[in-house]
């Protein structure tokens, strides 16, 4: 398969070689030539290929190592978070969040800052504090929170070497129940937004810009006890048991108020099922919540461009936090995202309005999603990329990771 997980970007590299082993990324790289790393797939664009050899981590798997007396869990880089999760709340421990997708990558995720939601939760790689790579001398390097180049390669983007294991923040498992609300009116939610994302421990708004109705609000709650009360309105909405949201999509983790297990609540959809509707191209970005209200008023504005190419947006919410090249890099987030048709050409008409809709409120985009942003874009949004880049091309000189997505972007200097 040389495609990515929907099938919508096709992969330019001569090569894609498995590897199961750290010793087999270390003999990968020094081969020499370019060379990217492969996660679970899901980018939708070039941002992880190369001209030379993609290294497909997906069987880098060799299990977990849990420290319970610093409350860290240790994994291979190209564990699904799903499996994760699974193996820690059955030794009674949890993540501070996961994302909707529960096949993603542990790696891949935290390299491009995805992220679930909450008022009061970071982005996934918030909870990273050691990273373990392969960089171009092929040789393993470590690094901690706290070390110099930390805040630069949490968020690495692929760009400074291979990841091999992450070291994450664990806390006690949880248990948390998902209810949908519906009816609440757009002028409702743009008065009171953050009573919306505020509404649980982890929110999503699902939208199709339609001219009155907000959409489906889940509000994903962590009980204290099963029976735990919640409340039957939500602003103007109310709570409905009988949903049917996504468009009757199968697949997705229980609603309707059933308390569960944190990892089969927190994600949308099952890791036993098809995430999202297959066959699409994403985009998201980024807008300090302070701005959420005016952001959404200016993208509801082009509801009549946008609907046709759309399934589905979602709105969610990120904590601010110091890692230099994530979304949420010293402001509190709304992410508007759009899970759009497999309409290349339709897509790419409709981003431009609205990343010109988002650039008043400096939008970023999320780095493994479809957006037009170039280096001059990117700098705009991203304070601290030029001090990124350094970072990278002091440990990759000769540009072994850099490729033309990352060049475009200003991760990488052009070569």
């Amino acid at each position: 398969m040389s495609r990515n997980w929907a099938g919508t970007y096709e992969y330019a590299a001569p090569r894609i070689v498995p590897v199961s082993t750290v010793y087999d990324v270390q003999h990968a790289i020094a081969a020499g030539g370019p060379v990217h790393a492969l996660g679970t797939r899901h980018s939708f664009t070039d941002l992880p290929d190369t001209t030379g050899t993609l290294l497909d981590l997906a069987t880098l798997t060799d299990g977990f190592s849990l420290d319970q007396d610093a409350a860290t869990v240790t994994v291979a880089a190209g564990t699904r978070y799903g499996e994760l999760a699974v193996w820690l709340d059955e030794r009674g421990f949890a993540l501070h969040n996961l994302g909707s997708l529960p096949h993603i990558s542990v790696g891949g995720a935290t390299a491009t800052g995805t992220h679930g939601s909450g008022n009061r939760n970071g982005v996934l790689t918030s909870a990273v504090r050691g990273i373990l790579y392969v960089g171009a001398d092929a040789q393993v390097h470590q690094v901690r929170r706290g070390d110099p180049d930390f805040d630069a390669l949490a968020v690495g983007v692929g760009a400074f070497g291979v990841i091999v294991a992450l070291t994450l923040e664990v806390q006690p498992t949880y248990r948390a129940r998902q209810d949908v609300y519906q009816g609440v009116s757009w002028d409702a939610a743009l008065e009171a937004l953050d009573d919306i994302t505020g509404a649980g421990y982890s929110v999503s708004i699902f939208t199709r810009w339609d001219a009155d109705l907000l959409g489906d609000v889940w509000v994903k709650s962590r009980l204290e006890a099963d029976h735990d009360p919640v409340p039957d309105a939500l602003l103007n909405g109310s709570r409905v048991v009988e949903a049917n949201p996504l468009e009757g999509v199968g697949d997705l983790t229980e609603l309707g108020g059933v308390p569960g297990p944190w990892m089969l609540r927190l994600p949308h959809f099952r890791l036993d099922g098809q995430p999202s509707f297959g066959d699409e191209i994403q985009s998201e970005y980024f807008v300090a919540r302070s701005d959420a209200p005016a952001a959404l008023r200016a993208v509801h504005e082009l509801s009549s461009l946008i609907q046709p190419h759309l399934f589905v947006s979602e709105l969610r919410t990120a904590a601010s936090d110091d890692l230099w090249l994530s979304p949420a890099y010293q402001r509190d987030v709304l992410a508007i995202h759009f899970t759009w048709h497999n309409d290349p050409a339709g897509v790419r008409a409709v981003l431009p309005h609205v990343e010109e809709a988002l650039a008043p409120f400096l939008a970023r985009p999320h780095w493994g999603k479809l957006h037009l942003f170039d280096a001059e874009a990117i700098a705009r949004v991203h304070p601290r990329l030029a001090d990124a880049r350094e970072v990278f091309e002091r440990l990759d000189p000769a540009g072994r990771f850099a490729n033309a997505h990352l060049q475009r972007v200003g991760l990488r200097v052009a070569r």
